[in-house]
C-alpha cells in the first residue's frame, strides 16, 4: 500500500512539474532574453552614453523620426515616428512637422510640440550636460551652444510646428533623430539636478516598450506598450536584458537556450555556435573601433585651472606614432578576431567607402622604428633599468580598461608585453564602466583602452574639434587648428564630393598626429536563437528595430 502511494505521489509530482514547465514555456513564447555584460547607468536618453543604454532608451522614448536600414536597397532611410510627416521648406532652411495626436506618455499625458521643444532645449543646455551637447550647430544657438528656442521654433498648433535652421548650415534628418523626453516631468527639476533625478531609473516613456522592472546588476525588463501605435498583436511582448558579467556564462546560457541573444561573440566560438541548429550568427561590420586613448594634455594642469598643456608622456605626435609602431595589432587580429575585424587607422567608418583615403595605410608593427622615434624625442634608458626616461621622468603609466570584456583584457596583455619590449612600463587596471566614463569626461586619465560605436552619418567634430567647452566627447583633448577648419568646412559643405575630399584630408592629418592608437575595427558578432524572426542585420544595430520581432 505504501509503495503504491509512493508511486502515485512520484507520478503526480512529475506530472505537476511537467505541467509547470509547459506553462512556463507558453508564457515565454513572446519573451526574448538578451545577455549583456554589465548594468547600465541611466534610462534617461539625455545620458545614454553606453551602447546598451542607447539601445534601451531608443525603445522607450520616441524620436520625431527614426533612421532604419533598408536591406533591399542597402541604404539608411528615415521613417515616421512621433512625426507622421514632414516637409522641407525654402531650400532646406526650414522644415515643417506634423505630429501624431494619439501618442501618450505612460502617465496618460498626451505628447505634443511642447515636449519636442523642451527636448531640444534640454539636450543643448550645458547645465544638463547631455550626450548630444555641442552637436546642434545647424540650429540658432547662443555662445554656450544652447539652442535659441525663439529663433528656431515656430509653433502652429499642439501637433504642428516649424524648425528654422541657421543660415549657411546644411541640416539633415539625422540632426532630428534622437529620443524625446517629457516636459511635464523634467521641467520641475533644476537642470543641474536632472542627472541624479529619480526619473533616470523610473522614467515616464512613450514608445514601443515601457519599463517593467530594473533590478540593479540583475536585469532590465521592458514590455510592449499596449498604447503604442508600434505595438502589433503577434510581436514580442517582453524583452529581458539579463546582466551576466562573465562571458563564458553568457555563452553557456545561450547554448542551453536560457538566453536568446548575445553580442560580442569571440571568433573562436563562431564555428561551434554555427554547428548548433537553433542558433543564427550575424556579423555587424564598420561601426565599432577599438583604440588606445592617449590624453594629449596634462590632466593635472587641466583639472587645476583648465590649462591646456602637452601631456608629459603623450603630448608629442612622434611619441604617439612610436607607441602605435610598437604594438602588434596584426597579432591581436589574428589571435582574437580572426577574419572578423580590420586594422584601423582613422575614425571614418568603413561603411562609407567613398570617404576613405586609400593613400593612408596603417602603421606596421616595427619595434626598431618605434625605438628610434622615441630616442629622437629624448626617451632613452639612461640608468639601464629597462625603462625609458626623459628629464627625470620614467615612461611609466597605468592603462585603464572597463571590466567584463575579455577582448580588451586580452588586448591589454599583448599591448603591455609589446610596450615593455620598447622600454615602456605599462600597468593595467580594470575599473567599472561608469567610473571610467566619469573620469574620461573629467580629463583625469592619461591612458585607457575603449571603443567607439561611430554615428551615422559621420560625426567628427564632436570628437576631434579643439574647443573642449563645446566638444566634451573629445576625450583625448586633441588640438589641431587645421583639423578644426576642415571640420567646420564639412559642416558648411552641401556637395557630397567636396565633403568626401575633406574627410580624406582629415584622415591624412589624423594619421600623422595619431592622437590615439587606432587598433582595429571590430565586427560585432551576434548569435541569436532561430525562434526569433524579422531580425535585420543592420549597421544601425540588430536591436534597433526589435519591436518588429516575432517569436516562433
Amino acid at each position: 500500500m505504501i509503495k503504491t502511494f509512493q508511486k502515485c505521489f512520484i507520478l503526480f509530482t512529475v506530472a505537476l512539474l511537467l505541467s509547470s514547465c509547459k506553462t512556463d514555456r507558453l508564457i515565454d513564447e513572446s519573451r526574448i532574453v538578451i545577455g549583456i555584460s554589465g548594468d547600465i547607468e541611466s534610462l534617461n536618453p539625455l545620458y545614454a552614453f553606453g551602447i546598451n543604454e542607447g539601445y534601451i532608451t531608443e525603445l522607450l522614448f520616441l524620436p520625431l523620426l527614426k533612421h532604419v536600414w533598408n536591406p533591399g536597397k542597402e541604404l539608411i532611410e528615415a521613417i515616421p515616428m512621433l512625426a507622421e510627416q514632414w516637409e522641407w521648406k525654402d531650400n532646406k532652411s526650414s522644415i515643417r512637422f506634423f505630429l501624431r495626436d494619439d501618442v501618450k506618455w505612460t502617465d496618460g499625458i498626451i505628447c505634443t510640440v511642447e515636449d519636442v521643444i523642451f527636448s531640444f532645449d534640454a539636450y543643448s543646455d550645458p547645465e544638463v550636460g547631455s550626450k548630444l551637447y555641442g552637436s546642434f550647430e545647424v540650429f540658432y544657438i547662443d555662445e554656450k551652444q544652447k539652442i535659441d528656442i525663439e529663433k528656431t521654433f515656430e509653433v502652429i498648433s499642439p501637433f504642428e510646428f516649424i524648425i528654422h535652421f541657421k543660415p549657411g548650415t546644411v541640416p539633415s534628418l539625422f540632426n532630428l533623430d534622437f529620443p524625446l523626453i517629457p516636459k511635464h516631468i523634467l521641467e520641475k527639476i533644476p537642470r543641474q539636478d536632472i542627472a541624479s533625478a529619480l526619473f533616470n531609473s523610473a522614467p515616464v516613456t512613450n514608445s514601443a516598450f515601457l519599463l517593467s522592472k530594473w533590478e540593479k546588476n540583475q536585469s532590465i525588463i521592458i514590455k510592449s506598450n499596449p498604447e503604442s501605435f508600434l505595438n502589433e498583436p503577434d510581436n514580442i511582448k517582453e524583452i529581458i536584458f539579463k546582466i551576466i558579467p562573465d562571458y563564458t556564462s553568457r555563452l553557456t546560457q545561450l547554448k542551453r537556450g536560457e538566453i536568446d541573444m548575445i553580442e560580442d561573440i569571440k571568433t573562436d566560438d563562431v564555428v561551434e555556435l554555427k554547428n548548433l541548429n537553433h542558433l543564427n550568427i550575424l556579423p555587424l561590420k564598420g561601426r565599432e573601433y577599438e583604440y588606445l586613448g592617449w590624453n594629449n594634455i596634462d590632466p593635472d594642469l587641466y583639472a587645476k585651472n583648465k590649462t591646456i598643456s602637452p601631456n608629459k608622456l603623450f603630448g608629442n605626435a612622434a611619441v604617439r606614432r612610436a607607441l602605435t609602431l610598437a604594438i602588434n595589432r596584426e597579432e591581436l587580429l589574428e589571435e582574437y578576431l580572426g577574419n572578423y575585424g580590420q586594422i584601423a587607422y582613422s575614425p571614418v567608418t568603413l561603411i562609407f567607402s567613398d570617404a576613405m583615403n586609400s593613400e593612408v595605410v596603417p602603421y606596421p608593427f616595427d619595434l626598431n622604428k618605434a625605438k628610434e622615434l622615441l630616442a629622437s624625442e629624448g626617451w632613452k634608458d639612461r640608468n639601464n633599468d629597462g625603462i625609458l626616461d626623459k628629464n627625470g621622468i620614467n615612461f611609466s603609466f597605468i592603462l585603464y580598461i572597463p571590466g567584463g570584456n575579455p577582448r580588451r583584457e586580452f588586448a591589454a596583455t599583448v599591448i603591455r608585453n609589446n610596450l615593455k619590449a620598447a622600454g615602456i612600463d605599462m600597468k593595467v587596471q580594470t575599473v567599472e564602466i561608469g567610473i571610467l566614463i566619469e573620469n574620461l569626461y573629467g580629463k583625469k586619465l592619461d591612458a585607457w583602452l575603449a571603443s567607439w560605436f561611430v554615428s551615422i552619418p559621420i560625426d567628427l567634430k564632436s570628437f576631434w574639434y579643439s574647443d573642449l567647452n563645446i566638444t566634451p566627447l573629445n576625450l583625448v583633448s586633441y588640438q589641431n587648428k587645421k583639423v578644426d577648419k576642415i571640420l567646420l568646412d564639412i559642416e558648411k559643405s552641401v556637395n557630397e564630393g567636396t565633403r568626401n575630399m575633406l574627410y580624406k584630408e582629415f584622415q591624412k592629418i589624423i594619421h600623422e598626429d595619431e592622437p590615439v592608437t587606432f587598433l582595429y575595427w571590430v565586427d560585432n558578432i551576434t548569435a541569436y536563437n532561430g525562434r526569433i524572426k524579422n531580425v535585420v542585420n543592420s549597421p544601425l544595430g540588430i536591436i534597433s528595430n526589435c519591436w518588429k520581432w516575432k517569436v516562433e
